[in-house]
């Protein structure tokens, strides 16, 4: 012992979380004692848990290999966007109003532009069979993309690609007048679309693209999209155009990821999937603009 210097007192100190307990252990790190509770193994004896926190703040988060935020693999932005399809449905199915007020029309878009993202949370309520479909699609793609790409581009993936597709609806529906409305010469301009279909023929979409620059076959995915590209055809009130536009949307937003994956530039990402968010908007805007201002200014007061 030196002449002058304090010594610690004898005896265990006390945790700083835990005043009540004594610890026997100081964190390697900080100096502070750690009762067993706060004790996390280090690589040379052990940290308290602030240390350890601290450290994963500061440190350089684990990335997947097109730049997303790496997580445990369980697809929680999946499982919550079937959890509100599953709510909004049950909604559906109790009240005829939800359908109506929340499903996308041409005629409503430049009035109530919100139902180009709401549509893609709804189903047909008359059947249990599109949801499930969809739902199991989704559920299977999602298993594989979310991991892949990160939660937060999967999500945005998702719902670009859904907004995608009911500007394909808009783009598709004809030049409607007044009078061919009138005589349901413009019927498309008027004919409600629900459904994930179109955000799910992105993942389609998305999955050949992030496949062929991994150097995977998609062969069995070609056949998978054949199949369900059909349905819009042989069956009725199926929008090929929402399945469409959603597929290129899908694409061109994979395309983006790809280009943005590398470390040095994956945080202008957000910019490029926001610049294919304005191409859409935008390319919505020059339709409506193009029909009369009478077809343009439809409202849902239309309907009722």
């Amino acid at each position: 012992m030196r002449p002058g210097v304090p010594q610690p007192a004898a005896g265990p100190s006390v945790c700083p979380r835990h005043p009540d307990r004594e610890a026997y252990v100081r964190c390697q790190r900080c100096g502070r004692p750690a009762c067993p509770e706060c004790q996390r193994p280090a690589a040379v004896g052990v940290q308290c848990v602030d240390c350890v926190r601290e450290a994963a703040r500061s440190g350089p988060s684990a990335r997947t290999v097109f730049g997303g935020r790496a997580t445990d693999g369980t697809p929680v932005v999946t499982y919550v966007i079937i959890g509100i399809c599953a709510v909004v449905y049950l909604a559906q199915r109790v009240s005829g109003n939800v359908t109506f007020d929340y499903s996308f029309r041409p005629a409503l878009g430049w009035t109530e532009p919100w139902r180009f993202v709401t549509a893609a949370f709804l189903h047909s309520p008359s059947t249990y069979f599109h949801i499930l479909l969809n739902m199991f699609a989704l559920w299977s793609l999602g298993q594989y993309l979310e991991p892949m790409l990160g939660r937060a581009r999967f999500a945005a993936l998702y719902l670009i690609s859904g907004i995608g597709g009911q500007v394909a609806v808009t783009l598709l529906a004809g030049s409607p007048t007044m009078a061919g409305l009138q005589t349901g010469q413009d019927d498309a301009w008027l004919v409600p679309v629900v459904g994930a279909s179109g955000a799910i023929f992105g993942l389609f979409g998305a999955l050949l693209v992030l496949n062929r620059h991994l150097g995977r076959s998609s062969s069995a995915m070609y056949v998978t999209i054949a199949i369900n590209a059909a349905f819009g055809f042989l069956y009725p009130n199926i929008s090929w155009q929402a399945h469409l536009g959603g597929l290129v949307t899908g694409v061109l937003c994979a395309g983006v990821i790809v280009a943005f994956r590398r470390q040095r530039i994956r945080h202008l990402v957000w910019a490029a999937l926001a610049g294919v968010l304005v191409i859409l908007a935008a390319t919505a805007v020059a339709k409506y603009l193009s029909v009369p201002e009478a077809v343009r200014l439809i409202d849902s007061r239309s309907f009722t």
